[in-house]
């Protein structure tokens, strides 16, 4: 039986997986990663990626690998079954806040292949591909994770300081954890349609138009690389067995075009669920991404959610491993990320409700209120739930904005997998020895004199940002910031 010792062990290797893997690289962290299958999911799934998300891939050194592969989704547009505008979603096609543009379209398996690539660079990394996990064994002070190969029914073993269950809805880590699953809505079965055009369609929509049809839901998506998707909600009387089927299909979409101007690459139904697990940590193991919550997808934020675990997990298990803080610190996981991925899902469910209207009364009722008092849609940036900022008000809590830096850099390149204390050189100066043995033994970045037209938005003068960009804290003097400081995680605690 062969055997590996690592820091930590991740089961499934999809985009969470493969971005927790990459994020525990640049920490320093050795990996195992165990996969069921022995090659990546070549067919589109996830098509909608935030700038969040890219200041992630930016923190992992491969945002602009990233950058080249995708396209601008400028607007979302939400027509009745007259065809009268009800919504216009507009979105900028210029860097937001983040540094990156907050809506962006791309191919899942072009990220894949760019995250797995950079998996590639750290010598400490294993894959086992093609190996199923078959379960879990959690001492004191370390998990062993056993695996079949299932080519030849060989097995292993992993020994980790922990694991992560990265392996989707139907997680094995979740169910060998125990953890039950809360169900926040009833799930709605909708086919997805991925179409490669062989020749222009000049008639097909241009960003993202949701038909809100009672008779049928429909979405369309412009997608990268010529590719357009169709999601069609499933309704009394169909046949999900079936309704896939390329026969089945194409009547459904001959008002955008024939199958002479396309090919299916992708007809599958599937079933858009709500839902959270109630215990993302057990011990040495953990959950992320599906695993932990599913995300109906009307926001696009499903595979966003689980990139924005990844980067709240990464530095955590960092500084639990390297010794920087106890593994108390991964209680507050758990504790930030599930109020902040619940509110997203409940904003997808308002979204899909204006959508999925099926009865022609209360569609009739919903244009009404709509063309009466518009809606005004913008992208939400809830707070993460009370953790480590202590439930301190905003903006502790919150996402922090990217700045330039008087080099010209961006704050995220220089930062790395670091907090960063960002502010005023006569108030950073004015700290406490003690606070500045937290700033070094945290290997703090202090950026003196830097951001002053953020803060200046802010309104303080100082601010600690965590090193997945969320505030720790913001101080209005030096007091105030060694104050803060005291919230820097500590193995002392």
């Amino acid at each position: 039986m062969s055997r590996l010792n690592v820091d930590v062990a991740i089961v499934g290797y999809g985009p969470v997986g493969a971005m927790l893997a990459n994020l525990l690289g640049v920490a320093g962290l050795s990996v195992a990663v165990i996969e069921r299958h022995t090659d990546p999911y070549s067919l589109p799934r996830a098509t909608h990626i935030d700038g969040e998300a890219m200041r992630v891939l930016q923190t992992a050194g491969l945002a602009q690998d990233v950058a080249a592969t995708l396209g601008v989704h400028p607007r979302m547009q939400f027509i009745n079954a007259q065809g009268r505008l009800l919504i216009d979603w507009t979105r900028s096609t210029q860097p937001g806040p983040t540094g990156w543009r907050d809506s962006n379209r791309f191919h899942q398996p072009e990220l894949e292949m760019i995250l797995r690539s950079g998996v590639g660079r750290f010598p400490g990394h294993v894959v086992l591909a093609g190996c199923e996990l078959n379960g879990l064994r959690e001492d004191e002070d370390q998990v062993v994770a056993g695996y079949t190969r299932t080519a030849d029914g060989t097995s292993g073993e992993v020994h980790a300081r922990y694991v992560v269950g990265c392996d989707g809805a139907n997680s094995r880590v979740r169910a060998l954890m125990g953890s039950a699953v809360e169900v926040l809505a009833d799930p709605a079965q909708w086919l997805v349609v991925d179409a490669l055009l062989t020749e222009p369609v000049p008639s097909l929509p241009s960003g993202t138009v949701q038909y809100c049809d009672p008779a049928r839901p429909i979405t369309s998506i412009e997608c990268v690389g010529g590719r357009h998707r169709w999601e069609i909600k499933l309704m009394p009387g169909d046949d999900a067995a079936t309704f896939a089927e390329p026969d089945n299909v194409w009547p459904k979409l001959k008002r955008w075009l024939t199958p002479q101007q396309a090919r299916i690459e992708r007809s599958v139904v599937y079933t858009f669920r709500a839902a959270l697990a109630e215990c993302w940590r057990r011990g040495r193991l953990l959950l992320a991404g599906d695993a932990a919550h599913q995300t109906p997808p009307f926001l696009g934020q499903g595979l966003c959610a689980g990139v924005r675990d990844a980067a709240n997990l990464a530095w955590k298990l960092q500084w639990v491993l390297k010794g920087r803080a106890p593994q108390s610190l991964l209680d507050s996981y758990q504790q930030e990320q599930a109020p902040h991925v619940r509110a997203f899902i409940h904003e997808a469910l308002r979204i899909g409700q204006i959508i999925q209207v099926t009865d022609p009364h209360a569609a009739a009722l919903r244009d009404q209120e709509l063309v009466e008092r518009p809606q005004m849609l913008t992208s939400i940036r809830p707070s993460l739930g009370a953790g480590l900022h202590a439930g301190l008000p905003a903006p502790a809590g919150t996402l922090s904005q990217q700045p330039a830096l008087a080099n010209g850099r961006r704050m995220d390149d220089v930062a790395g997998l670091r907090f960063v204390i960002l502010g005023s050189r006569e108030i950073l100066d004015g700290v406490s020895p003690a606070t500045r043995e937290i700033w070094q033994r945290a290997d703090a970045l202090i950026l003196a004199d830097e951001g002053a037209a953020y803060l200046a938005q802010l309104g303080y003068p100082c601010v600690i940002v965590r090193p997945d960009r969320y505030i720790l804290a913001a101080a209005h003097s030096a007091a105030e910031l060694d104050a803060a400081s005291a919230l820097i995680p500590s193995a002392r605690d």
